[in-house]
């Protein structure tokens, strides 16, 4: 696992395997206030886009591993170390080893920030939804759209971890558990401290997401996307059309980024991942007008790439009659 300080407020974690990025972010908090209630599971303070104040209403707040119950979360206030300290901090996505998430607590902590009030993933594929393994009493908070998925597809994160643990023999120590699931209004904002972190949808490589702005620190988390050692890829349940979108509205908020942070892989300056998002698009067209004899972007054309590009491939195929054989998938996706 490799840490890198991207701004005093915003801390890179990558793990080991996957290339799978995750990131640390603190605010500072006036008057004594935490979105973590101190005595449970914590709550994540959101409101909708261009709404303004301090105060706010939440998402659903339930159990992923229960029947949800969508209604508004009051927003509650503490007084917590975190927020008696002057900082708190919030966790997007996650690291995928068992000994990387046992270290995330002391590596922030060594870091100076405070221990994490919230978690955020920027989208339901297992490998970024680690983080209650690192800390089983934050709060989860996900877009509206990701809540949708985990709860149209209960376990299905859990059963894909299990199945990649057994093919790579790792042991942990827990199952995991998502505990208190958030669902958050994409677009919208979300509180941290008295900074503000930006939520702006994504789609495409699935159905569901969101990319995380940082603002003040210059920090686009885009989920996965604009990676330059993955090509585009339309996992269960992605749409082309809906991945250009993305990329479009992607576009202004990479113009403005210092860093962005894609899902997988190295993070890049803004000029690095405009290029990348030029190369995606330019493969997503390609893809739609000429299919299989579409070029993948340059760089990304060893074997793991050309088979993602034939999984792409048969998933804009029709349907033919009967039943459909499961694609193969790769190791990130089992």
């Amino acid at each position: 696992m490799r840490a890198l300080a991207l701004h005093p407020d915003a801390l890179l974690v990558t793990s080991a395997l996957l290339q799978v990025n995750c990131v640390i972010v603190r605010g500072t908090v006036a008057g004594g206030y935490s979105g973590y209630s101190g005595d449970g599971e914590g709550v994540v303070q959101v409101r909708p886009s261009g709404v303004s104040g301090a105060a706010g209403t939440a998402g659903a707040d339930v159990p992923a591993d229960a029947p949800y119950n969508h209604g508004d979360t009051a927003v509650e206030k503490s007084d917590t170390p975190a927020a008696q300290g002057g900082a708190e901090s919030f966790v997007i996505d996650s690291p995928v080893l068992p000994d990387e998430l046992d270290a995330l607590g002391a590596l922030i902590e060594q870091a100076g920030f405070p221990a994490p009030s919230g978690l955020l993933a920027t989208h339901g594929d297992w490998d970024h939804l680690l983080g209650r393994l690192a800390f089983p009493g934050a709060a989860l908070g996900v877009a509206e759209s990701t809540a949708g998925r985990l709860r149209a597809s209960p376990g299905e994160a859990q059963r894909q971890l299990r199945s990649f643990d057994e093919e790579l023999l790792i042991e942990r120590p827990r199952p995991l558990a998502l505990g208190s699931v958030q669902a958050l209004p994409v677009p919208g904002r979300c509180d941290l401290g008295d900074r503000e972190l930006e939520l702006h949808p994504t789609g495409g490589h699935t159905p569901d997401g969101m990319a995380v702005l940082l603002g003040w620190a210059g920090v686009l988390v885009a989920g996965d996307y604009l990676s330059s050692v993955e090509i585009p890829s339309l996992s269960g349940g992605g749409n082309l059309e809906a991945y250009v979108a993305t990329l479009e509205r992607l576009r202004p908020l990479v113009a403005a980024a210092e860093h962005v942070v894609p899902g997988h892989g190295p993070i890049h300056d803004a000029a690095g991942a405009g290029a990348v998002l030029e190369e995606d698009l330019a493969y997503l067209r390609a893809l739609a007008e000429r299919g299989a004899e579409a070029e993948l972007p340059p760089g990304r054309r060893g074997a793991a790439q050309r088979e993602l590009h034939r999984a792409n491939v048969a998933a804009l195929s029709p349907a033919a009659p009967g039943p459909r054989a499961p694609r193969p998938r790769t190791s990130r996706e089992r």
